[in-house]
């Protein structure tokens, strides 16, 4: 119960940052307050529905806890309160995005997990919980999905930090070690690449002469 707890508390701080990293993103873009909330909305709960949508789980988690829904719009609705009286720093929405992206991750791949499917789905069951969020975000925002931007390590922070969560618990370790460190890995890596300009090898294809 303890565990499950504290995983629980995971989840809603994923979702709280991630509503936040929403709400930052429609406040640079001058949307009105009912925008704001809505892209905070589709950040913190778009990848763990479409998650849920593919895993034909039914009631999606947020219409079957609407707390996850509470919680998302309260948090975009401090934030636009906070950034009223205070500039938040420049880097403040990536950042709020790495936390996101690493908390939902793994989350995400526990519940598949908990459905018995292979580590390969688990992989990417967690990585869509992670990074469909901020996708529909950016899309419905007219930016380039911080995905397929070429100076970010974003999806690949996620698959690698899945990957080492189910390697640990399978050499033994317990589940709350395990999430750790991987949360740990994919906050590392996306901040990383934040810092430093980290980013895979780009594939060019030149003309044959």
């Amino acid at each position: 119960m303890k565990t499950e707890l504290i995983l629980y508390l995971l989840d809603m701080l994923g979702v709280v940052v991630f509503a936040v990293s929403g709400a930052l993103a429609a406040g640079r873009k001058q949307l009105d307050l009912l925008g704001v909330l809505v892209i905070a909305f589709v950040t913190a709960l778009g990848g763990g529905t479409l998650r849920d949508v593919l895993l034909d789980r039914s009631p999606v988690f947020w219409i079957q806890q609407p707390d996850y829904v509470l919680v998302a719009l309260t948090a975009g609705l401090l934030t636009v309160l906070y950034t009223y009286f205070f500039k938040p720093p420049q880097r403040a929405l990536l950042v709020a995005d790495a936390g996101g992206l690493a908390l939902v991750s793994i989350s995400g791949a526990q519940i598949a997990e908990a459905a018995q499917l292979h580590p390969l789905v688990v992989i990417l069951m967690g990585t869509c919980t992670g990074v469909v969020g901020g996708v529909i975000r950016d899309v419905l925002l007219v930016e380039i999905p911080i995905i397929l931007r070429r100076s970010n390590i974003y999806a690949t922070a996620a698959i690698v930090g899945i990957a080492l969560y189910l390697v640990l618990k399978t050499v033994g370790l317990a589940t709350g070690p395990a999430t750790l460190l991987g949360m740990v890995t994919i906050m590392g890596l996306r901040l990383a690449a934040i810092i430093w300009g980290l980013a895979l090898p780009v594939y060019r294809l030149t003309d044959q002469k």
